[in-house]
């Protein structure tokens, strides 16, 4: 390799680079264990619903925590903002510090999921950026919490902001602080996980400089271009093992929080020795209500099926998804435009992902099970604390069931694909901090997702409301849909919220609302949908029946119906077969 400063050529150690390279990627493993420990949001630390990492100067991704895999590839989308309003007009420097939550550009996602990006100078070069993506539990906005279902513009769901320096060469601006703090309704916790993402840039700031103290900074740009290029080279690999074709898949999704739906959605993936093409046109336009995903989130939704499909061990950067091509028209419900509401983007976002899967299922089964509950299935819940007398704000995802594959069983309430390596937020934290009661945190045994493996069950949690009252605010998308069985397997079951009532009213069952009154002894009951079946029930071992029945994950009921094995109710002897299972 050529030095840039004295254009003499240098052999570099194989072996230096990849230490490099592996050292790229434990810095965006130190960074985001750095934000974890340092935020104030359960959503943060607990559930892990960020993502951080590392880009070249290019604002080419290098390496990105585990984290919320709908954010894959999102932090390199942010830094060619950064690069593009400062860099480009030499208005970057070191210490700098910019903030973007732009659901529209380098964003990607909703006002909630706040980007912050630093430059990292060398010898006043500037040679790479570290980043970070979090959902801060309050930005402001018409509703607690700051996302909801009922929004109609973008306007209603936050502070926007438009890539922004919020410090300038090390110094904070307290002008903005003051701003953002004056406009949300928790600033100690909004705060916190500014100050906590501030604390993993820099993190990843001093990692990558004693990197390029260490190996001097030719070789850690060597192994830039190394990283890049074998991340490019073990995917074509895994690519290469796809069947080539074409593919299609179509779905719909239930609505968009007022009342308007369902919206068709459909891609067709072509698969050749050196591309893997999503075309999702003819996907439904843009619509009014708040589940619209803009381009940059339809990109995060397919990388990360793309990943699922060549191999998930293989560290994500850019060079891993340069196979990858996807394409649509402007202004569709995939890819809206300003000032489309985006608040509960995932939505739609999480169907790009699940059309590719459905339609490369079939012919890649080793891969790809049935389908899964899908939604995050999120909730809001706001109320003054019984205990404390202050504001408590509960934003959280809620796990359910995945479907079964072509020789395993699906899991169990497990959180969806958009969630990644992400948690639900542990009862004992959610009693304390909200102050209301779980009154139980069980499977969903609703027998769901037939098949002769079985698509794994959902999840029931109840919350009993101990404040006078409570607000809550739901969006369990597949309420209508269904997950989707396959080779003769099943659907599962649908999400939904009950509100079952401590006053006489009659009980609400619904798939979305929007700051719905509750009073003391309520219960909202949250309940997700079990997973697709994998082949015809009637193949279900006999055995593994009753197990199911010993194990809770189906009734006596469901052994009869589903699967054509009549039970004892004592000891699970067999007292008649369906006569298809002969």
């Amino acid at each position: 390799m050529m030095s840039e400063k004295t254009g003499i050529i240098q052999e570099i150690d194989p072996f230096t680079l990849e230490i490099v390279k592996d050292s790229l990627v434990a810095i965006g493993d130190e960074m985001f264990y750095a934000l974890q420990r340092t935020s104030k949001s359960t959503i943060i630390y607990e559930v892990l619903d960020y993502a951080s990492g590392l880009t070249d100067s290019k604002g080419r991704l290098l390496a990105q925590g585990n984290g919320v895999t709908g954010f894959l590839g999102t932090l390199d989308f942010s830094v060619k903002d950064v690069i593009e309003k400062f860099a480009e007009k030499g208005n970057l420097h070191p210490g700098d510090i910019i903030i973007t939550n732009d659901p529209y550009g380098g964003g990607g996602t909703h006002l909630s999921d706040v980007c912050l990006a630093m430059p990292i100078f060398y010898d006043e070069e500037l040679v790479a950026f570290s980043a970070n993506k979090a959902h801060w539990t309050e930005v402001g906005g018409k509703d607690p919490g700051s996302w909801t279902t009922d929004s109609t513009e973008v306007y209603q769901e936050g502070l926007q902001f438009p890539c922004i320096k919020i410090f300038e060469e090390g110094k904070p601006i307290q002008s903005l602080i003051d701003l953002i703090a004056a406009n949300v309704r928790m600033p100690d916790m909004t705060l916190g996980d500014l100050w906590a993402g501030v604390a993993a840039l820099r993190v990843g700031e001093r990692r990558f400089i004693e990197t390029c103290n260490k190996y001097g900074k030719d070789t850690v740009m060597a192994g830039i271009e190394k990283l890049l290029d074998n991340g490019e080279q073990l995917t074509r690999l895994e690519l290469a093992k796809l069947p080539h074709g074409v593919f299609e898949a179509e779905d719909y999704i239930d609505d968009d929080g007022l009342g308007n739906g369902p919206f068709r959605v459909c891609v067709k993936v072509t698969v050749t020795d050196d591309q893997f093409i999503c075309d999702f046109r003819g996907s439904h336009p843009q619509v009014l209500g708040p589940v619209n995903c803009s381009y940059t989130a339809l990109i995060a939704g397919a990388r990360a099926i793309f990943k699922a499909l060549t191999n998930p061990a293989i560290s994500a950067n850019e060079g891993t998804f340069r196979p990858l091509k996807v394409i649509s028209e402007p202004r569709t419900i995939f890819t809206a435009e300003r000032p489309a509401a985006v608040s509960t983007y995932w939505e739609t976002m999480l169907y790009v992902t699940d059309l590719i899967w459905r339609a490369m299922a079939p012919v890649v089964p080793d891969r790809l099970t049935a389908g899964h509950f899908l939604s995050v299935c999120a909730d809001v819940l706001a109320n003054i604390h019984p205990d404390t007398g202050e504001l408590a704000l509960l934003v959280e995802p809620t796990a359910g069931g995945w479907g079964a594959g072509r020789d395993k069983d699906g899991e169990n309430g497990l959180v969806c694909i958009g969630d990644g390596e992400t948690y639900t937020i542990p009862v004992e934290v959610a009693e304390t901090r909200y102050g209301f009661l779980v009154d139980q945190y069980a499977l969903n045994t609703a027998g769901g997702g037939a098949g002769e493996c079985r698509g794994g069950a959902g999840v029931i949690r109840d919350y009993r409301i101990l404040a006078d009252e409570a607000h809550f605010t739901a969006t369990f998308g597949r309420h209508k849909y269904l997950p989707w069985g396959m080779k003769g397997g099943k659907p599962g079951t649908r999400n939904e919220v009950n509100i079952i009532s401590a006053h006489g009213e009659p009980e609400q069952v619904f798939g979305k609302c929007a700051r719905l009154r509750m009073l003391k002894g309520d219960v909202a009951r949250l309940i997700t949908g079990c997973g697709g079946g994998y082949g015809n029930p009637y193949k279900r071992l006999v055995e593994k029946v009753q197990d199911d029945v010993k194990n809770g994950y189906i009734t006596l009921e469901h052994a009869w119906t589903d699967y054509g094995v009549r039970l004892d109710a004592e000891d699970l002897t067999v007292l008649e077969m369906a006569p298809e299972r002969y």
